[in-house]
């Protein structure tokens, strides 16, 4: 059984059920507490998964769950960058009057989901993970409920799940006919005694399957929910959507594709190769046409997340450790751009347009300075650490014979680059909106979010010791 595997989760759930319980007694003048106790909640998780990081492999709860350092990498990723979001989120509810527990409570469950998801040694214990991330995050988009744009976008985003949900469940029940087992173990040992190319039923599965996979990433063609829950969403939940689950996404590509079904590479890795040159081309296209800020951005992710397929597809430890530095980055680089946006936002009103971002640096210099850090990341112009995490995925690419690929992505990288200098020459040059408003942010907001921009130069300076992490933890759980 070995019950004390799952104990972050454990400590997590009986958190989360005493905070509902605490909040039934609260008054609406007392809702700190909720989120001081959230706080604590993540990072004590976060200092609970730590703990058990010794370098070893364990299994349990019958081989349905395990841990390893990967998994420890990804849920300390996780928990620490949900920290950051909390506290982002927290001047966003309290400025509209949405400041309700429930919001803590909802990232909370989508926390669980991610870190079940992240440690799942069986197909079934993904899709539990998965759903509980899911139904979490419907809700949270629609959490501004007086507002029609919100309830449409998590309309959108529910249909367009549950279909892709839909999909990956029926991928896992192929291949549950073929093989007969669940774990990660028994599916893999089936896989190795088939020729995937030849084996028709085994490719309708992994083709139902990475379409469930792609959907969470939002990579092209399944990308059509991004733009319109991006900007429909309150600008709290499209940056908690934006970075956290990404890191839970690639967490289950590992699991799923590269740990159970690692010698069907060559089937997956085609399917991965189409969504990710495609989300490459089309996000960095259509991003340069976009007025809205928060569409832009929403562009913008998919063409990152065809960068974190590419690295995955390689099927390496290199190109695995590349996808995981950069999915972790990126969440970083998101968290810290929708942050300024919230900065900008006021009583009622979103940031959304390129418009709310003109003379950002009359307004206020050193929040101009830090969102132009986090731009030129996502362009990845050095030193950035943007650039470093393009160039390691790149490498990973050619050096897995990828060659067109590679260049393929250095010119949509160059293209790309255009809507976000286009971005900070209205920040810089031209004049700021009439009654623009003052841009004010308490303590921890400021300090938080400027060691978010000081990280995207130190990590660009310095990578080897992220990179160090991600690929020591690919090393030890053997991808």
């Amino acid at each position: 059984m070995n019950i004390a595997i799952a104990m972050p989760e454990i400590f997590l759930l009986s958190t989360i059920c005493f905070i509902l319980l605490i909040g039934l007694f609260l008054r609406e003048d007392c809702r700190m507490v909720t989120y001081l106790l959230t706080q604590v909640a993540v990072l004590a998780t976060a200092l609970l998964v730590f703990a058990m990081m010794d370098g070893s492999k364990v299994t349990g709860l019958y081989g349905m769950y395990m841990h390893d350092d990967l998994a420890g990498v990804l849920k300390i990723s996780i928990l620490l960058l949900t920290a950051g979001v909390f506290v982002y989120a927290r001047k966003y509810l309290k400025d509209r009057h949405i400041w309700h527990s429930e919001f803590f409570l909802l990232g909370l469950f989508a926390v669980l989901g991610m870190l079940v998801m992240v440690s799942a040694n069986n197909l079934l214990v993904v899709y539990l993970g998965l759903e509980l991330l899911a139904l979490s995050m419907y809700a949270l988009v629609a959490f501004n409920r007086d507002d029609g744009r919100s309830t449409e976008a998590a309309m959108k985003y529910f249909v367009l799940g549950a279909v892709a949900s839909g999909l990956l469940l029926y991928g896992i029940s192929i291949l549950y006919g073929l093989s007969g087992r669940l774990e990660f173990a028994g599916v893999l040992e089936y896989v190795n005694s088939q020729n995937v190319m030849q084996n028709t039923p085994l490719l309708f599965a992994l083709v139902f399957i990475v379409a469930g996979i792609a959907f969470k990433f939002g990579a092209v063609p399944f990308h059509m929910w991004v733009p319109d829950v991006y900007q429909g969403a309150p600008t709290a939940v499209t940056m908690f959507l934006g970075s956290v689950p990404k890191v839970a996404a690639l967490a289950m590509l590992l699991r799923v594709l590269a740990e159970a079904m690692g010698s069907a590479q060559p089937g997956w890795a085609q399917l991965l190769l189409v969504f990710g040159l495609l989300s490459v081309f089309l996000g960095n296209l259509v991003a340069i046409a976009q007025f809205s800020l928060k569409r832009m951005l929403a562009y913008s992710t998919i063409a990152h997340m065809g960068f974190i397929l590419m690295g995955a597809l390689t099927g390496t430890t290199q190109g695995y450790g590349a996808a995981l530095f950069y999915t972790i980055t990126y969440a970083m680089m998101a968290a810290g751009g929708f942050g300024i946006l919230i900065l900008l936002g006021k009583d009622g009103v979103e940031a959304e347009t390129l418009d709310d971002i003109k003379g950002l640096n009359e307004r206020n210099p050193w929040y101009a300075f830090l969102m132009m850090l986090f731009l030129f990341s996502m362009a990845g112009i050095p030193p950035t650490v943007g650039f470093y995490a393009k160039l390691s995925i790149i490498q990973a690419v050619m050096q897995a014979g990828y060659l067109w690929p590679a260049v393929f992505m250095v010119v949509m990288s160059v293209v790309g680059a255009f809507y976000y200098l286009r971005a900070i020459k209205m920040m810089y040059f031209d004049e700021p909106p009439e009654h623009a408003a003052p841009i004010r942010a308490e303590l921890d907001f400021n300090v938080l979010i400027s060691v978010n921009g000081v990280l995207m130069v130190l990590l660009g300076i310095l990578p080897s010791a992220l990179m160090g992490i991600c690929s020591a933890a690919m090393v030890a759980s053997r991808l």
